[in-house]
């Protein structure tokens, strides 16, 4: 990349988008007995935002392009709207498999950062997954950077996954020491907490970091930050609270809480905070899912939050509702989907439009 790298940012979600890649279901072990439901719910999601902007649709082979596109023109996608393309995934979850887009200031040209993917340092098969990014910027004719670590003399290509961190567009990052500076599924061993925010200051342009403790029960990622806290505009950041004092995620999230209200953003402004209920909780075979409304994807036109089937669904939508005016608040019923620990914001990525 050039010296030139502080011109680039990375949008937020909220800026224009060109489109949003995802990838079709297919990996029957992400949703041991449930599998055959998931179709339909991520059909409903590109339904949804096929009515208003582009999709990039990562599809396993030839065959199966064909039995997808007979099925999403069945429930009523805008198959106009739809760009299949023939690519062998792991899992469906590009949030972190998938490019983060960076955006050049000076010259508005787009170009890409190609993490490495090792499947959040817990699973085996993450071969393809690791590809995704070399066909996409391929497929855009846009320069792909491979991050390295910083004031490094060798090359070592950094592991990282867009769930891991959220940003407001404009030099204030989210992030949780539990994901990135624990040594339990270690995403690049011997990293400080200098050497990410290094990292994200030179890749990204980043010069406030809000280092949150710890992610929610039953997230196999250990931590993200996009279940518990996210920026809705440049000074507004929703965060997940639990009122329940015997809940596994009581103390954690009101510990996050503390360390945001101390917080501010780039110019040392204190940021709007919204708090946002936590499901009660989702049990699926026995398993605490990591059900949580944060994980939503704010598209275009709409914002397309999870819910659950439980009590607090009603109340969360009111609330983003009141916040997001200029947008439509569309419901998804993740209670399926959640069975393989992600939900909506982990199986989206945003191209922004220049």
């Amino acid at each position: 990349m050039s010296k030139k790298i502080n011109e680039f940012r990375m949008p937020a979600e909220w800026e224009p988008q060109k489109s949003v890649w995802i990838a079709w279901p297919h990996n029957k072990n992400d949703w041991p007995g449930l599998f055959e439901k998931i179709p339909n719910v991520v059909g409903k999601i590109i339904k949804y935002l096929t009515k208003d902007q582009r999709i990039d649709l990562l599809v396993n082979n030839s065959k199966s392009i064909g039995t997808t596109r007979i099925y999403l023109k069945k429930i009523g996608c805008n198959m106009s709207n739809i760009k299949f393309h023939k690519l062998k995934t792991d899992r469906l979850w590009l949030r972190d498999s998938g490019p983060i887009f960076l955006v050049n200031n000076k010259n508005r040209k787009k170009t890409m950062l190609d993490f490495k993917f090792n499947a959040w340092s817990k699973y085996k098969n993450f071969r393809n997954d690791n590809k995704i990014n070399k066909h996409i910027s391929s497929y855009l004719n846009i320069e792909s950077i491979l991050p390295k670590k910083v004031n490094s003399n060798k090359f070592e290509r950094v592991v990282m996954e867009g769930g891991a961190f959220d940003n407001n567009g404009s030099g204030s990052i989210l992030l949780t020491r539990e994901c990135l500076l624990s040594t339990k599924q270690e995403r690049n061993k011997g990293f400080k907490k200098i050497d990410y925010e290094n990292l994200f200051s030179k890749y990204l342009n980043t010069k406030n970091f809000i280092w949150l403790n710890k992610g929610i029960a039953g997230d196999d990622t250990h931590g993200h930050i996009d279940d518990i806290a996210r920026f809705v505009s440049k000074n507004t950041i929703m965060i997940a609270v639990e009122k329940n004092k015997s809940d596994k995620n009581y103390k954690a999230l009101k510990e996050n809480l503390k360390i945001l209200s101390k917080s501010s953003n780039e110019n040392g402004k204190k940021f709007k905070i919204i708090k946002i209920p936590m499901p009660s909780p989702v049990i699926i075979d026995k398993t605490r899912v990591p059900a949580s409304y944060l994980n939503f994807f704010i598209s275009n036109k709409t914002v397309l939050v999870p819910v659950f089937k439980v009590k607090e669904d009603k109340k969360v939508l009111k609330i983003f509702r009141k916040f997001f005016k200029n947008r439509k608040i569309i419901a998804i019923d993740c209670s399926d989907l959640i069975w393989g620990f992600g939900a909506i914001h982990c199986m989206t990525q945003q191209e922004p439009k220049i």
